[in-house]
């Protein structure tokens, strides 16, 4: 993902890959969609051993970073788990964590980051909601003011692993604006209602809270840093997703190029084609920009430079409309083997295909391009 990685970051890449490689991969993607949690626990917690979820979270806490940038080391893991098509909540725990750490009290930070860092504990951010963009602007679930905190009522749709979350991380929107908070699983009025996805390897699901109190206590930050809060998040949030997506297209080109070496037709390798060629060299071209512009945002959002909004749009809207195309004209040149449910191309476009509109689809990044340039020339 990131270009000229240190021998630190390599090693801890090639560490991630040889776990991978050893228990995950579309065979095991495979295995895992009729579980009802859609993860193995076991790998989740070698994953927490690894390192995987303390990369966005302070030393103090138990969790550190192999660089100066955690975004970046944790978009590396990303990458190599959409290359192999890994089931978890490992974006979902992250961003969570992440959260927590930049804008959590000392108590909150001491209570939940340690556990998140080690895998023990899930987090996952209930922030979108049905029918409505992934904006700070739509949220609408209501938190009512009340002696001893807030009363949640209202319906969050798209969350990520909320079957198997310890701790929601809920933006909600109170008279006074926008509103974050922790909510336990089990907590009172919360219900959650699976969802159906695309991506067969993925656990969506829609969650309801009916009268759910909140305590002072499990009030991360309201008014105006709440709303810098869900900005940071879905910044961090785009630049995994990102990675994860062109992690999976990398994988579903790389078996294209090489039966496109294999696949004989005509006395000759279709790869050797004028027609085939070109448009494998297109794709590896859309790739690298998805690599480099997905590295850009991971290093301007963790140096909180002023182009960080920007930069995690443009990233997923390239990221997203470019993986798609990549990834269905790899399909075309399959041929009839490429449309089969035994085929594991098709595991990576639908992966592509779910983080195409998760968080966002490319066209409302690039209307909100529009409105940080339009902000910028005031």
């Amino acid at each position: 993902m990131q270009l000229g990685l240190s021998d630190t970051q390599q090693m801890f890449l090639d560490t991630t890959t040889k776990f991978l490689d050893g228990h995950s991969g579309p065979g095991r993607a495979r295995e895992l969609m009729a579980d009802p949690e859609g993860f193995d626990r076991s790998d989740w917690d070698q994953g927490g051993q690894l390192g995987w979820y303390a990369m966005l979270v302070p030393e103090k806490y138990g969790g550190g970073s192999i660089s100066e940038s955690g975004l970046g080391d944790a978009a590396l893991v990303a990458e190599a788990m959409g290359a192999h098509v890994h089931t978890g909540p490992f974006l979902a725990t992250n961003v969570t964590a992440f959260a927590l750490a930049e804008y959590g009290r000392d108590d909150q930070k001491e209570r939940f980051l340690p556990s998140l860092a080690a895998g023990s504990s899930i987090g996952t951010w209930a922030y979108a909601e049905t029918d409505s963009d992934w904006s700070a602007g739509s949220v609408a679930l209501r938190a009512t003011p009340t002696d001893v905190g807030y009363v949640l009522d209202g319906t969050k749709s798209y969350v990520q692993d909320a079957a198997t979350a310890d701790l929601f991380l809920v933006t909600a929107r109170s008279p006074g604006g926008l509103v974050e908070v922790i909510v336990p699983a089990g907590a009172p009025g919360l219900c959650v209602q699976p969802l159906e996805s695309l991506d067969l390897a993925r656990r969506l699901a829609e969650v309801s809270f009916t009268g759910t109190p909140v305590g002072r206590a499990d009030v991360v930050c309201e008014g105006a840093d709440a709303k810098a809060a869900v900005e940071r998040q879905l910044q961090v949030a785009l630049v995994l997703q990102c990675a994860e997506t062109n992690g999976a297209t990398g994988a579903g080109l790389d078996m294209t190029v090489g039966y496109a070496k294999e696949r004989v037709a005509f006395g000759r390798p279709i790869g050797s084609y004028q027609a085939l060629k070109h448009r494998l060299a297109d794709h590896r071209m859309w790739l690298e920009g998805s690599w480099a512009t997905t590295a850009y945002a991971a290093g301007s959002i963790w140096d909180r430079r002023p182009d960080a909004a920007a930069a995690a749009r443009v990233a997923k809207a390239h990221v997203g409309r470019w993986s798609t195309h990549i990834l269905h004209d790899c399909i075309q040149i399959h041929g009839g083997i490429g449309m089969t449910w035994e085929y594991d191309l098709h595991l990576y476009f639908r992966r592509a295909i779910a983080n195409e509109v998760l968080y966002g689809a490319p066209d409302d990044h690039m209307r909100h391009l529009v409105d940080i340039a339009e902000e910028a020339a005031r």
